[in-house]
Formats: structure tokens, C-alpha cells, sequence
């Protein structure tokens, strides 16, 4: 299965997500199209190498692709400057020039650091999206955001750098712990909550066979979702108008995440985001009665979590938001939904601002 991200302004950036099974053991004859190269760096992390990456590199060998692997070790907290710093120095001392290529074998982590390895070195080589889990087959791995963490938050140093081409081989889901399946579905509510009623509906349905990893669920859920995803990345590539509807639950989710030191899986504190910013849209007067508790419920069911950790109080959270991408002259600003499928539009701005005090009691549980 092909969908394709057009993107043609400002310039045509436009490549295809190929969705299916079996596709890593293909990647050496699907990715010379689209990113050809006379290297290929695969940057994974020490999880991944040892399942995917050594495996990988042999294939690329096989098909006479000069590929060699640079691995970081796995986990959010290894999302940093000096990762990226570290990588992109270990490519020099390799010798890797602009005629390479990156591909970023991973999940989310991977792909934000690996495409910001590849947005900024030598001003910029092509790369490929192989995401190994399922949150970043629908979302992470599609919109050509790249970035890494730093003290003050999350994302705060990035560009945009669109990949030629995303792989996402749904055999890779086999091996996927029960708790980042779950962090995934957290993004497939998201795309449902954000854009179609009969999507969430779905995921209500669905429950039990998407929780058992059956083939067809999970098929179904991917393509829907990064549907979903693409056809809003591509008519807003650099996030200036309706992209912004993908950032519903993250302002608290990276808020949160910035306080408890990355101690909870992104999906998890996005789960925890939709719960607390559908509420803050049914006091502020934009939800219809009834669509907080139905996230919630949806959420909970997936075994997701739904309440801050009692090491993110009120004040923590708040002064983290200021800092938050979609803060404009120090104000906190959310995408919030009018009720499930449709999220709400102030004015041309895809965002709104509460007030403060409201914004405290919503995360109060008041």
C-alpha cells in the first residue's frame, strides 16, 4: 500500500509512505529511487542494532549498497545535542560526504535525531524513515520534523527536513512491547479525535483486536492514521495554519514530559494531554458536553494513562508550557477539539489561548 505526502510549496517535497509486510528485507531495492546515494549511514539505537540493524546493513552489503551502522544508546534521554553533536562527527571522521544518505532505523527517538543528523549535515543530505514502532509508523516518522531535546523542553532545537521515502513494515509490530503499542494508539485517538468520528468509533470498536496485535486491526489502523497525518502535513507543511490540529494533547504531554525528566513514554503523556486539554475545551465553552469523558473512556481502555504523575504539579507544568513552540509572547496556547472528529478554529489560528487560572484548575482536577 502507497500514500503519498504531496507537498509542492514552497518546492516539491513530496515522497511516499509504503505500507506492508516484509518491507525491511526489500529497503535495499526500494530505497535507490528516491535517495539514491553512494553511502548509506543507518542510524539506529542500541535496542534496534541488535534486532534490525546489524541484519540490515548485511542486506545492504548483499545488494552491493555501501551502508554502515552508527548506534546511540536507546531511550528519550539520549535525545540531545550531544547525540546529534556525536553522530554527525563519527559520519566526518567516516569520511560520509554529500553524495550519502541517511536512513533512520528506529522509533521515534531515531527518526528525530537521525533526520536532524541529516537536516544539518554537510547544510543537509537526503534520508529515509524506517520507524520500527508503531507510534512512529503513523505519526513521528511523517511531516519531516526533526529536532532534540534540551533542558528547558522538548523539541526546542529542530528543523523541518522532509524524508525522500518511509518504510513502515507492519512484521516489525511482532516484537513491540505491550506498553509501546499502547503509546502508539495514544497517536491513532489523537487522529481520530482530531478528524474522524468513524475512525474513533474504530478504535472503540476494534479494541480487542487491536490490543492482540491482529494483522488486520493493525493494518487498518495504520493506514487510517497516517492518512490522516499526510493529508494534513501536506497541505501545511511548515505548521502555520491547520498542522497545528496534530499538537492536541502535547502541550501538556510536553510539558509533562519536561518535568518528570522523560520518565513516561511519549504516547503515555499525549494520552494524558487529550484528557486534560478535552476537558479545558468543555470549561472554556468550545467541546460539546460528553467529549472529554469519551476520550478519556478510549484512552483508559487502551490501558493508557489519564492523570498527571503526582511529580507534575500545576506550577511545574505551567511554567514549562511558556516555553512550549506554540507559546506566542510568552502566552500558552492549545489546539482543542469542538467534539470528536472536529477540533476547533479561532479566527484563522488553529490555536487559542485560555486563561491562566482556568488552564490551573482544569490540571487541579476541579
Amino acid at each position: 500500500m502507497t500514500i503519498r505526502v504531496a507537498i509542492a510549496e514552497p518546492r516539491n517535497t513530496s515522497y511516499d509512505i509504503l505500507i506492508g509486510r516484509g518491507l525491511l528485507a526489500d529497503l535495499p531495492a526500494l530505497v535507490n529511487a528516491p535517495c539514491p546515494a553512494a553511502r548509506y549511514a543507518v542510524i539506529t539505537d542500541s535496542h534496534v542494532a541488535t534486532l534490525y540493524g546489524k541484519k540490515l546493513v548485511a542486506r545492504c552489503h548483499d545488494a552491493t549498497l555501501h551502508a554502515e551502522l552508527f548506534e546511540f544508546p536507546a531511550g528519550e534521554a539520549n535525545k540531545t545535542r550531544e547525540t546529534w553533536a556525536s553522530l554527525s562527527d563519527r559520519l566526518l571522521q567516516r569520511q560520509f560526504g554529500r553524495d550519502c544518505g541517511v536512513i533512520a532505523l528506529g522509533g521515534g527517538v531515531v527518526g528525530d535525531v537521525a533526520g536532524f543528523v541529516a537536516a544539518t549535515y554537510l547544510r543537509g543530505v537526503p534520508y529515509v524513515q524506517v520507524p520500527t514502532t508503531l507510534l512512529a509508523m503513523i505519526d513521528s516518522s511523517i511531516g519531516g520534523k526533526t529536532g532534540v531535546d534540551v533542558p528547558a523542553g522538548k523539541n526546542l532545537l529542530g528543523a523541518f527536513h522532509q524524508p525522500r521515502l518511509v518504510l513502515a513494515d507492519l512484521g516489525l509490530l511482532g516484537t513491540l512491547p505491550a506498553p509501546q503499542l499502547a503509546a502508539g494508539v495514544a497517536e491513532a485517538v489523537k487522529h481520530a479525535a482530531i478528524a474522524d468520528a468513524d475512525y474513533f468509533a474504530f478504535l472503540e470498536r476494534e479494541h480487542d483486536a487491536v490490543t492482540t496485535g491482529q494483522p488486520d486491526a493493525l493494518e487498518q489502523l495504520v493506514r487510517r492514521s497516517v492518512e490522516i497525518k499526510a493529508g494534513v502535513v501536506a497541505a501545511d507543511e511548515r505548521e502555520t495554519g491547520r498542522r497545528a490540529i496534530l499538537n492536541f494533547g502535547h502541550t501538556v504531554a510536553h510539558a509533562v514530559e519536561a518535568t518528570v525528566k522523560f520518565a513516561v513514554l511519549h504516547g503515555a503523556a499525549v494520552a494524558i494531554g487529550m484528557a486534560y486539554e478535552a476537558r479545558l475545551a468543555e470549561v472554556l465553552g468550545i467541546a460539546a458536553a460528553g467529549t472529554a469523558d469519551r476520550i478519556r473512556k478510549l484512552l483508559e481502555r487502551y490501558g493508557l494513562p489519564v492523570e498527571l504523575p503526582k511529580s507534575a504539579p500545576a506550577d511545574a507544568l505551567l511554567a514549562t508550557m511558556q516555553l512550549d513552540k506554540k507559546a506566542r509572547a510568552g502566552t500558552v496556547r492549545f489546539a482543542l477539539p469542538e467534539a470528536v472528529g472536529r477540533m476547533h478554529a479561532d479566527g484563522s489560528s488553529w490555536t487559542m489561548t485560555a486563561p491562566e487560572r482556568v488552564v490551573r484548575e482544569v490540571l487541579a482536577g476541579r
